[in-house]
């Protein structure tokens, strides 16, 4: 029995290598759609401080909530890669690749891309950190940027992109924003010890993960540690989790193929179990999430009744929304200035001071300007409690 397990495990760990690290050319793994005409860039203008890499992750279902949140998110100075899963129909997938062609400003900047041939994840396997670490990996190789960021179409920005990057634009670039615990509680048995078997890693079908009979130990060469799957990680930690220079991150990924919902402890257990970064973590992950008491399954749909402590929570993103759900309205209106089917507020869209300009296409004269607003002083509230001296170090890894 043992023998059996360790072949599956080994047959399973290195379908996982050949979706992360096997080398490919860029124009097979990514759609990129050609600009329709050339981005001119004034001579005299000022490139943005720092860039975020997204990675939108979504589902059979999720195209209009992913079109919404791209045009939330959009912004010149960041790069956007849309996964959209295998097992989705193939009009959706036809429907998001019309929308990013289709939308001149994509065009004229050039820095949204699809991934070509998505791969199929399964729900609470590592499918799902798989496609997290090959999106890592075709940013790393098509985009400079300072930090990576994975959010779902179910999430939701409450500040600008312009206040985003203005707040983050005075931080070190090797902090990682992390939430980390070593205190496993009921997951010590419910997740530590289990054994699981994704079928996405193998079978074109989708279908549950399935349980191995035979439990493990915990593991003495390693500490394992677990948090939120949502990130915002350095660009350095993402070369080290991809293309390591020591053999941890490989290691662990070998361990979590295994591992019932892998994106809630992965990079937190490579993050504190590595000496070169293990004190860059920031332990919060800057979304506004809430759950039902006792918690269930998934967090609760947030909506009006949640709005003011969304926004008194000073935190740049939450989740879960549904789809188009009246609280979308008032965060566009109110936090993001923006109109319908147009992008939130910013200095490469504005056409003057007056913030009740909506964007709805690119200034090429203003590439470089940044416009922040009150959600900028409002984020920097927040990270400047996280990186203070007396919680930064407190909250280390342990």
């Amino acid at each position: 029995m043992d023998i059996k397990i360790f072949l599956i495990s080994f047959i399973l760990t290195s379908l996982i290598f050949s979706l992360v690290y096997m080398p490919t050319k860029l124009t097979q793994p990514i759609t990129i759609f050609r600009q329709s005409k050339t981005l001119i860039i004034p001579k005299n203008s000022t490139p943005y401080p720092v860039t975020f890499a997204y990675l939108i992750s979504a589902s059979s279902g999720d195209t209009m909530k992913l079109k919404r949140l791209m045009l939330a998110l959009y912004h010149p100075g960041n790069f956007y890669l849309i996964h959209l899963d295998n097992g989705a129909p193939q009009v959706e997938h036809q429907e998001i690749s019309r929308f990013v062609s289709s939308n001149p400003v994509f065009s004229e900047v050039g820095n949204v891309w699809i991934v070509k041939k998505g791969n199929l994840v399964t729900y609470r396997g590592p499918t799902m950190l798989a496609t997290t670490l090959h999106a890592m990996s075709m940013l790393l190789r098509t985009a400079n940027w300072d930090w990576f960021i994975n959010l779902s179409a179910s999430d939701y920005p409450l500040v600008t992109q312009d206040d985003l990057i203005h707040s983050f634009s005075d931080l070190p670039r090797d902090l990682n924003f992390i939430q980390h615990s070593s205190r496993l509680g009921w997951k010590m048995n419910k997740r530590g010890k289990p054994i699981i078997i994704d079928p996405g890693l193998y079978s074109v079908n989708k279908s549950e993960i399935w349980w191995v009979i035979k439990q493990r130990s915990l593991p003495t060469a390693f500490k394992l540690y677990t948090g939120s799957a949502w990130t915002v990680l350095s660009r350095s930690f993402a070369e080290y989790c991809v293309v390591g220079w020591d053999n941890l991150p490989r290691t662990l990924l070998l361990y979590y193929t295994n591992f019932v919902s892998s994106p809630e402890g992965y990079f937190q257990t490579v993050i504190c179990n590595s000496q070169d970064y293990k004190n860059t973590t920031v332990n919060h992950d800057l979304h506004y999430i809430t759950w039902d008491n006792p918690p269930k399954q998934h967090p609760r749909s947030l909506g009006l009744r949640d709005y003011r402590k969304l926004v008194l929570s000073n935190r740049p993103f939450a989740r879960k929304f549904k789809k188009n759900d009246v609280v979308l309205n008032k965060i566009d209106r109110e936090l993001l200035k923006r109109g319908s089917r147009q992008f939130a507020y910013g200095g490469w869209c504005s056409k003057g001071e007056d913030i009740q300009q909506k964007c709805s296409e690119l200034q090429s004269e203003k590439y470089g300007v940044l416009t922040p607003g009150i959600g900028s002083r409002r984020l920097k509230i927040l990270l400047k409690k996280l990186i203070s001296a007396q919680n930064f170090n407190k909250r280390q890894c342990k």
